[in-house]
């Protein structure tokens, strides 16, 4: 490798084997037809590659964002990628997927604009910073795979409103290790002074009633972005798209329910197999 590659790069690939089958929720599921599963899955791979790279405790962040930015300009063909790096060529892959696709590679580096953030802020003083953060760091990926399918832009609010929320709901239940492993909070930070609570207060046993009066309000946002996403799937015209809108949509309100319920510091609130068949029969009132 090239010193200025190495300076950029590293000596190794800091990308996790973490795959499509640890997600929260669905990634490139059997819904998705055969034809578009090997975008989604390269789509996925780059995306898994950034969030491994400003996740690395091992990189300063002035290291990330230089990996990120490399990253980015590899994706929109502004930099070849060293040889033998399989975290540098996931641009390339993608890059190639969206230019058949005609889709904007937009798509792809809007993304690494919220793991620079990530990179360099860790935390947040306004409900509107977290979500300009979404709108970069999640609702790509819905509208990746709407264009990916050929939908309009009559569904692209509808979805943004279901990425942020699934976003969101995220950050709840990795409220506590987001913290203690990465010093990053996404709380609003005045919403746990109003409530004269601390952000140590996220890594205790259990959470405190201040903490928790925060987390509902969180959840009341949440909330409303669950109705707005719930006119998405009558809206998408590709049947199988629809469906796994569908069970996106109601797996989102699912946890969002868990979340309401459960406390996120004191245990770790997920979905169940049996959640999932149930977000599946959900969905099949959209199959026409």
């Amino acid at each position: 490798m090239a010193q200025e590659d190495a300076h950029i790069w590293g000596k190794q690939d800091v990308s996790s084997s973490k795959g499509m089958k640890d997600e929260n929720f669905p990634v490139g599921s059997f819904l998705i037809s055969p034809g578009h599963r090997p975008a989604v899955h390269a789509y996925y791979r780059f995306a898994r590659v950034a969030d491994d790279m400003v996740d690395n405790t091992r990189l300063s962040p002035a290291q990330k964002v230089v990996r990120l930015k490399a990253l980015r300009e590899v994706l929109h063909g502004e930099r070849k990628p060293p040889p033998g790096r399989a975290d540098a060529w996931s641009a390339v892959i993608l890059r190639t997927v969206l230019q058949e696709r005609n889709l904007p590679l937009e798509l792809g580096s809007d993304l690494i604009t919220a793991f620079i953030m990530d990179a360099e802020k860790t935390r947040y003083e306004h409900w509107s910073e977290l979500l300009h953060y979404c709108r970069y760091s999640a609702n790509p990926v819905g509208r990746f795979l709407l264009m990916l399918h050929g939908e309009g832009e009559e569904t692209f609010g509808p979805s943004d409103a279901l990425c942020t929320a699934l976003q969101i709901v995220n950050h709840m239940q990795d409220v506590s290790s987001d913290l203690k492993q990465l010093n990053r909070c996404y709380v609003p930070l005045p919403w746990l002074q109003e409530e004269n609570v601390h952000l140590k207060d996220l890594i205790l046993a259990r959470s405190k009633p201040g903490v928790r009066r925060v987390f509902d309000r969180m959840l009341a946002h949440v909330d409303a972005l669950n109705e707005e996403a719930a006119r998405l799937p009558a809206l998408v015209k590709d049947r199988r798209m629809r469906l796994e809108a569908a069970v996106i949509v109601a797996l989102c309100r699912r946890l969002t329910e868990r979340l309401h319920r459960q406390d996120p510091i004191a245990e770790r609130v997920a979905l169940t197999k049996s959640d999932g068949l149930r977000a599946l029969g959900w969905a099949m009132r959209y199959l026409r």
